[in-house]
């Protein structure tokens, strides 16, 4: 045991050492730098850059499988070569070129990784106890100056779970819900590193964590302060939202005219990247008259609302939603927890899909990263019986483009698209049954998890030495 664990130690030391070794990605398949808000405006737009770089990789070649393209493209009984940690060709006869590792994937499905939208490890880390609690900034209703990627703890055992059994190799990384402003979130590669920096996804947007309804009333007004109801909400958003356009004014009057510059304001410096288009809102709201409220205050003040997340009634308002270009990022079947989650119906996910909106699955759920795809299935499930036949095709876009989009990132992973990044997940039979789970999932090309190696199996340094930690049987 003690043998493995050093092994296993060895293995994952050394591919975090170079993913947080300082150097830009050299892949293909990497991503440019990301604009972000203030580039070139008289303020440093990212001090805290990704050191991310690919981990090594071998030419592979999977055949004989059922690929899932994550666009809703089906192949039967295909092929997928991946190269240089990028995708080089799909179909079903492809040649092997010299030194590849060919894997007949007979009976076995490949699609692409799974991305969760909407994921809260490393800020709120395994143990669960308060001492590593550290995603809700809960002492004012507005923290947008506070941004994720600073409570992530690479060593959350979490990771690893998500990689292992659901796939996971992209995750976006929200704050909590407290506030009316979450502040920023991180997306981040789901690859084991010393630092923050050697997981962040090279050049994906950042997001702005909003929420509404009940969670910052209750928050705040249980503090006897506003806003302690929903109309207090609004009121709230409204007067920040009027404060970031006076502030975006100021700044764009400094930088045509020069003179002395505007006083810095972290919260302010992000939204005036909302307002620029440069920052995404990600907005935890569940009941649809709510989220009706906040698309007419986006227009308002001139932002856009990217995703809805949870979004339990959001089949209630799907043509508003398809119409202004806003996703809803939803669960199969969690409701009833309070009022505001009281209205939702399993057939969510696959209504919004039938209407022509951006929708898709995610956890927010340490537990649930790790069984999407069993999320996925429930909602099939659920419309079939509805009346509603979703192919599998159809519904793996739920987990993958529509999520890459979400993100901003659609150009260079979510799909097995030739030059996409080669994020790739082969599940060791139907990824919509139960009894299925990933055999091999590589991340930019190179194989991270094994289930058939010991060697191939992450384990956080936080857990070395743990009982069971490396134990094989």
């Amino acid at each position: 045991m003690f043998r493995t664990i050093i092994s296993a130690a060895l293995a994952v030391g050394l591919t975090a050492c170079a993913a947080s070794a300082g150097e830009k990605p050299k892949s293909a398949s990497a991503a440019p730098a990301a604009k972000g808000p203030g580039k070139g405006k008289g303020y440093d737009h990212n001090p805290f850059p990704s050191t991310y770089k690919p981990y090594p990789g071998v030419p592979t070649l999977l055949t004989n499988v059922t690929i899932l393209d994550g666009e809703g493209g089906r192949i039967d009984r295909g092929a997928v070569l991946f190269a240089d940690g990028k995708i080089v060709e799909v179909g079903q006869s492809i040649d092997a070129p010299d030194g590849a590792r060919v894997i007949d994937g007979q009976g076995k499905y490949v699609t692409p990784g799974v991305i969760d939208v909407h994921s809260h490890l490393g800020d709120y880390p395994s143990p669960g106890v308060q001492a590593l609690s550290d995603g809700n900034e809960a002492t004012s209703p507005v923290t947008a100056e506070v941004w994720a990627e600073h409570s992530v703890w690479p060593q959350d055992p979490g990771f690893s779970r998500a990689l292992a059994n659901g796939g996971i190799t992209t995750l976006q990384i929200l704050p909590g819900s407290a506030n009316l402003f979450g502040g920023r979130s991180v997306v981040l590669k789901n690859v084991y590193a010393r630092t923050m920096q050697g997981m962040k996804f090279p050049g994906a947007p950042y997001g702005l964590k909003m929420a509404c309804g009940e969670n910052p009333k209750r928050v705040y007004g249980s503090k006897g302060r506003m806003p302690s109801t929903r109309m207090g909400n609004i009121a709230v958003d409204r007067a920040t939202w009027s404060k970031a356009q006076d502030y975006k004014r100021r700044w764009e009057r400094y930088e045509e005219n020069g003179g002395e510059p505007p006083a810095r304001d972290l919260a302010m410096d992000t939204l005036r990247g909302v307002l620029d288009g440069e920052i995404i809102v990600h907005n935890h709201c569940y009941r649809a008259d709510e989220m009706a409220n906040v698309l007419d205050m986006a227009k308002e003040f001139g932002y856009h609302v990217g995703t809805f997340h949870h979004a339990v009634e959001a089949y209630k308002i799907a043509d508003l939603l398809k119409a202004s270009g806003t996703c809803a990022a939803v669960w199969a079947d969690w409701w009833g927890f309070k009022m505001e989650s009281y209205d939702a119906i399993t057939e969510n996910l696959a209504i919004l899909d039938k209407e022509g909106a951006c929708a898709m699955i995610h956890s927010d759920d340490a537990n649930g990263i790790q069984r999407l795809n069993q999320e996925i299935a429930k909602v099939r499930a659920a419309a079939k019986r509805s009346g509603l036949d979703i192919s599998e095709e159809r519904a793996w876009r739920w987990a993958a483009i529509n999520p890459a989009k979400a993100l901003g990132i659609d150009k260079w992973t979510g799909s097995l698209k030739a030059g996409k990044m080669a994020d790739v997940v082969l599940w060791n039979g139907n990824p919509f049954s139960v009894y299925t789970r990933p055999e091999k999932v590589w991340i930019d090309g190179a194989l991270l998890y094994d289930m058939n190696d010991p060697t191939r199996r992450p384990v956080s340094d936080f857990e070395l030495g743990q009982p069971g930690a490396g134990d094989v049987k």
